[in-house]
């Protein structure tokens, strides 16, 4: 896997997404795209928002709108729905639940898409980067590695803000990796989205701190309903079993977008979460990061773990974490895997007890750092 390079020019022309069921429909579209000179990517819903978000257009038939549009897929330029002869009131009730610039009757109409090929010739993408780090079961390390290339990427301004989102409700809060529990500011709880937008500038003033140019996203830490008390942890919260708080999709994806457009470094820690919160992480990262402890039951795991996320995001890269018991190297796990190595480390010493006691730092040199590094290297930041 190379790097992914920073764009310097035009970028080239992206695939054109085609989610049309029907052979015929689709085969009128595959005519008038070999006419436009043009590439599809013919596939079936559903699909993974990373393929949606990342074509240069997006053609459905009406069932296909219809399910991205029941599905939350985000709007986005340069979608057009098609029809085999003259759209019906369904058809464009569809499109416009969808979000569609054109409603395109084939094949009638073929003159028309191919000016929507040439319109939308370019992919439409912000200038962010996206990264999301994903644990191959507990303790494998990808909240610490996230917290670690967030800090790197804000010290070495490799994008002037870097935002880090804790993707993984259950785990306590990423802020208490970074020892800023008490840092005032606003935690996922107490984020409302109005519109599935939200503006970059206003989310950076309202986030707390990590470090210069660093905004922290951190799960919170709610009380049970009724604020029952008790005695109180480092982490600020009442003793008694915290009522919990997941995370919606549209919100996730409105917080990434707005990095994204913004132009920010977005590291989003999913560790060992699933679901759809997680999925909008995976669909949306220009990079994954697996985090792979070198010990056989992690490795076992990791074998799931990639190929599941092999189907949401085809850029996979790995990190394997040391020690190794049985002296497995990273190399001999990349290749087990089938995932490019990123980078493979030593367990660092005294890095458990700088985490219990006042936080993660990167300032010196170190494993940690090194794999940060090598991540943020994957993704053009020049180290």
């Amino acid at each position: 896997m190379k790097p992914v390079p920073m764009r310097s020019g035009p970028p080239p022309i992206a695939p054109a997404l085609v989610l049309v069921r029907d052979e015929r429909l689709r085969a009128e579209v595959r005519r008038v795209a070999a006419a436009a000179e043009r590439v599809t990517d013919e596939r079936v819903m559903p699909v993974g928002r990373h393929a949606w978000a990342g074509a240069g257009m997006v053609i459905l038939d009406t069932a296909a709108a219809v399910a991205a549009a029941g599905g939350g897929f985000p709007r986005r330029a340069g979608v057009v729905v098609v029809t085999e002869g003259e759209p019906a009131v369904p058809d464009w009730q569809a499109a416009t639940a969808v979000g569609a610039e054109r409603v395109v009757a084939l094949p009638s109409g073929a003159v028309t898409l191919v000016e929507q090929f040439a319109e939308h010739a370019e992919s439409r993408t912000g200038e962010g980067i996206v990264v999301a780090v994903v644990g191959a079961g507990g303790g494998a390390g990808a909240s610490t590695l996230a917290a670690a290339t967030a800090l790197r990427g804000a010290a070495r301004r490799v994008r002037r803000d870097t935002v880090l989102i804790d993707g993984a409700p259950l785990d306590g809060g990423i802020d208490l990796v970074l020892g800023m529990e008490n840092v005032p500011g606003l935690r996922w709880p107490d984020l409302i989205i109005e519109d599935g937008r939200v503006s970059a500038a206003a989310l950076h003033n309202a986030l707390p701190a990590g470090a210069p140019g660093l905004a922290v996203l951190s799960c919170g830490r709610a009380r049970p309903a009724g604020g029952a008390s008790g005695g109180r942890s480092r982490a600020g919260a009442d003793s008694a079993a915290p009522a919990f708080v997941g995370l919606a999709p549209a919100a996730v994806r409105a917080v990434i977008e707005s990095g994204r457009d913004a132009g920010d470094l977005v590291v989003c820690d999913v560790s060992c979460e699933r679901g759809p919160a997680a999925d909008a992480m995976l669909d949306a990262a220009d990079l994954v990061v697996l985090v792979v402890a070198a010990r056989l039951r992690s490795i076992a795991a990791a074998e799931v773990v990639s190929a599941y996320l092999g189907e949401r995001n085809p850029n996979r890269g790995l990190v394997v974490r040391g020690p190794a018991p049985g002296g497995l190297r990273g190399a001999e796990v990349a290749e087990l895997l089938g995932l490019p190595l990123l980078a493979a480390v030593r367990g660092q010493a005294g890095l458990a007890y700088r985490l219990e006691r006042g936080g993660l730092s990167v300032r010196s040199r170190g494993p940690l750092r090194d794999a940060a590094d090598a991540v943020l290297s994957m993704v053009g930041a020049d180290l």
